[in-house]
């Protein structure tokens, strides 16, 4: 398949929300594959991403996935999501060691450009936190998804812990939008932004769903307060690819 350089430029970027957390939970979560699944019609004509990185995407986390499962112990429980290419690791293991080699193995899956490595040492998590993990996710993409001003398929939601994990190919506007309606939904202890940032012009001619993109501010009464926007620096190591 040949890569061509797509001429948006996209600036990778991590913010983390923190929370005052109740307390350290524990329990057991397994190896997930996040969201791997046929990619149909509707979905390819409704994504800002090109066809070719949403089948990449599903073949970026079925592989990593498997490289995980390879190297796994009792005390290894990951989670690989994948969005346009940038692969997002969640979960807890038992060592750094073990942390960094679950980065490095997806470092070297085909078609990855940057790895975030979320990934906890940390006792597993329990079924009931995991449960509820799941529960949360569909809060937030129905939140999401009733924000008339929002693109909601310009993101992907994963939850670890009561955290949610924000990715995408958004602008500045949308990305603090999202996390703003994100912080609102009950049961949000923290909110991780892994998001591809594009500007309005970079986005004229592609699909948008409602609203009329005025800014909006997040809520100073929020008690998940969010710091500065950082760009994200890519891994040392990481398989670079075109972007299509």
């Amino acid at each position: 398949m040949s890569h061509t350089p797509n001429p948006l430029r996209r600036v990778a970027v991590v913010i983390v929300a923190s929370a005052a957390m109740a307390g350290a939970l524990q329990g057991c979560v397994p190896l997930i594959v996040g969201g791997a699944a046929v990619v149909g019609a509707g979905m390819v004509a409704t994504d800002r991403r090109s066809s070719g990185a949403q089948l990449d995407d599903q073949g970026i986390e079925l592989r990593g996935a498997a490289r995980i499962r390879d190297i796994a112990n009792d005390n290894m429980n990951v989670t690989v999501t994948s969005f346009n290419r940038q692969v997002l690791l969640t979960g807890t293991v038992g060592t750094d060691a073990d942390k960094r080699r679950a980065e490095e193995v997806l470092q070297r899956t085909d078609n990855v450009r940057t790895v975030v490595n979320e990934v906890r040492v940390a006792p597993t998590i329990s079924f009931q936190v995991r449960s509820n993990d799941s529960l949360l996710v569909g809060k937030v993409k129905a939140s999401l998804l009733d924000a008339k001003d929002l693109f909601a398929n310009s993101f992907k939601v994963v939850a670890e812990n009561g955290t949610i994990f924000l990715m995408g190919l958004a602008t500045r506007r949308e990305t603090e939008r999202a996390t703003e309606v994100t912080r609102g939904v009950s049961g949000v202890l923290r909110v991780v932004r892994v998001v591809e940032i594009v500007s309005e012009g970079e986005l004229a001619g592609q699909p948008r769903q409602g609203g009329t993109g005025a800014s909006s501010q997040p809520s100073s009464g929020s008690s998940v307060p969010l710091p500065p926007m950082e760009p994200l620096a890519p891994p040392p190591g990481a398989v670079t690819t075109p972007v299509r």
